[in-house]
């Protein structure tokens, strides 16, 4: 089973706690984490790119000159895709670049995306981060006591609208529930910080 120091805001050790195995404790699938990325990535392309054809750019009714006897190549529409001015030829047009991954292949993408972090020792447990009031410079002086001032992914275990909301100001920081985590996040990140109480919830979730 694997073991990890959970710490304090100061970056002090205060327990020791025996992570879920089936979560952190497995060997990390390259292959399936990297689709997983290429999905995410491509489901937040918009697609909304979209060029004219000949049909579409103005003008072009009229021939611009007679088939034959001028010497020059015969051309019907000054819209044509040649011209400077004239439609593009096979051009991208809107359309939806996302597709869908098994479930099955989601969850074993994030279990391997954790125990990577955890092989790589870029996994930080933080025995609590409640904050009264919103004051950025409190979560920075927490990021720079557990020396994580790199990009960081701060793992809640519930909404919490005051944490989140003094966190999003830092730049390279971010926060995510449980329920919203994906592989990207987790494996862009320099550090994953991840509450003590948002571990068993993981556990439950994707073990």
């Amino acid at each position: 089973m694997p073991k990890i120091d959970v710490v304090n805001k100061q970056g002090k050790k205060v327990e020791e706690l025996v992570l879920p195995d089936s979560v952190f404790g497995i060997s990390p699938n390259v292959s399936v984490m990297h689709m997983a990325v290429v999905n995410f990535l491509a489901n937040q392309r918009q697609g909304t790119q979209s060029t004219l054809t000949r049909a579409e750019v103005r003008g072009g009714g009229r021939k611009p000159w007679r088939q034959k006897g001028t010497g020059r190549a015969r051309q019907g529409s000054i819209r044509s895709p040649q011209w400077r001015t004239g439609g593009i030829a096979l051009g991208p047009k809107p359309r939806d670049y996302s597709y869908s991954l098994t479930k099955k292949t989601k969850r074993l993408a994030l279990r391997s995306a954790f125990s990577s972090k955890f092989l790589s020792d870029e996994l930080i447990v933080l025995d609590e981060l409640k904050l009264v009031e919103y004051k950025t410079r409190d979560v920075v002086s927490v990021l720079k006591a557990l020396k994580a001032e790199k990009k960081v992914l701060i793992v809640l275990p519930e909404i919490d609208g005051v944490t989140a909301k003094s966190a999003r100001n830092i730049e390279k920081v971010k926060t995510a529930y449980i329920n919203t985590l994906n592989v990207y996040d987790v494996l862009n990140c320099d550090h994953l910080i991840i509450v003590k109480d948002a571990v068993a919830g993981i556990g439950e979730v994707y073990g």
